[in-house]
């Protein structure tokens, strides 16, 4: 317990980050993502839009799948703007459907790209 409320107010843990570190502070040991293909679901807002535009900071490949795709057209014009260089590509996944898993599974799998990092 104590180790949780030490983490909720601050306090670095083992890894050295707390819960006020940023993205950017933890991906500063890893500024050269190129060679990474990184699947970010929830990237239309809140943590896994900041986890996209960080990781398209570093030059990850990413796949942004959502519900909305133009969402994440949204989000993948925002990101753009900012990082102009970024490879990003969107791709239509309803989570509660399994047919669209499939779907989505063959299209990914169709761009004969790694999968490094899902999120």
């Amino acid at each position: 317990m104590l180790e949780t409320v030490k983490y909720l107010i601050g306090s670095a843990g083992p890894s050295g980050f707390s819960s006020k570190s940023t993205a950017e502070q933890v991906t500063d040991v890893c500024p050269d993502l190129r060679s990474i293909t990184a699947i970010i679901t929830g990237a239309t807002s809140g943590i896994g839009a900041e986890t996209a535009r960080v990781l398209a900071k570093r030059g990850a490949r990413l796949v942004l799948p959502a519900r909305s795709v133009k969402a994440a057209e949204d989000t993948k014009a925002r990101i753009l703007s900012e990082y102009p260089e970024s490879e990003i590509i969107v791709m239509g996944l309803d989570l509660s459907s399994l047919h669209s898993v499939r779907r989505f599974v063959a299209e990914f799998l169709s761009l004969n790209c790694p999968l490094n990092l899902l999120m």
